[in-house]
């Protein structure tokens, strides 16, 4: 059974439509790129419903000590996820100050590209595989935009990781055939505007999602 995260969340409506269909971890943003950017207290309000049912997953893009402690005291995050230029000493620091585990993502257009996340093994507790953004965009992830999903049978992963990037309900299962992928992530994918899930569209994703692993 596939593991699903929903992403970007920003309303209590795309929480719950997420929650109800099985999502394993749910992710708030706070890029300051993004669309789908909240407040720390915003996430925290959001979050509440799922304690004990879904793990909280923390975005960020090279955040600074201060904005994180922020974001950690008011949303105790069972996870942070990195999208930025971290290293692994960096993500060493933070697991060591903190004691949250890290999924570390990578943009990827080529095998290289995955074979550079193994640097992370001993600091990162996951990876995340996401396509590069386009060019003349400063938006790190929610592009909505896969890259070759062939790329992950040149190289192997040291890590548990979780596929993103152009996930759609009609999509994911041959991604998931294709790829191997054990967990995969969604935002643009299941929404009918930015940070705005369709409750449709996320049960159908999860169901495809959890059916395709199932068979696996």
């Amino acid at each position: 059974m596939a593991f699903v995260k929903i992403c970007g969340l920003t309303e209590a409506g795309g929480v719950q439509a997420a929650l109800d269909a099985g999502a394993d971890m749910l992710g708030f943003v706070f890029a300051d790129n993004s669309p789908r950017t909240i407040t720390p207290a915003e996430a925290a309000a959001l979050a509440e419903p799922a304690r004990g049912k879904a793990k909280i997953v923390a975005v960020l893009v090279n955040p600074g000590d201060k904005k994180l402690k922020k974001i950690i005291d008011q949303l105790a995050p069972d996870y942070l996820q990195l999208h930025g230029r971290e290293t692994p000493e960096r993500v060493r620091t933070l697991w060591k100050r903190h004691h949250i585990a890290v999924i570390k993502a990578f943009a990827v257009s080529s095998a290289r590209d995955i074979a550079d996340a193994n640097r992370f093994t001993r600091t990162a507790a996951m990876f995340l595989l996401d396509a590069k953004a386009p060019k003349g965009t400063t938006q790190t992830g929610g592009h909505g935009k896969s890259f070759d999903w062939d790329i992950l049978k040149e190289t192997s992963l040291d890590k548990p990781w979780l596929l993103a990037g152009g996930l759609t309900p009609q999509n994911v299962s041959e991604a998931i055939a294709r790829t191997g992928a054990k967990a995969v992530d969604v935002s643009t994918g299941v929404e009918s505007a930015p940070g705005i899930k369709d409750a449709a569209k996320v049960a159908a994703f999860i169901r495809a999602a959890k059916e395709m692993g199932a068979e696996r």
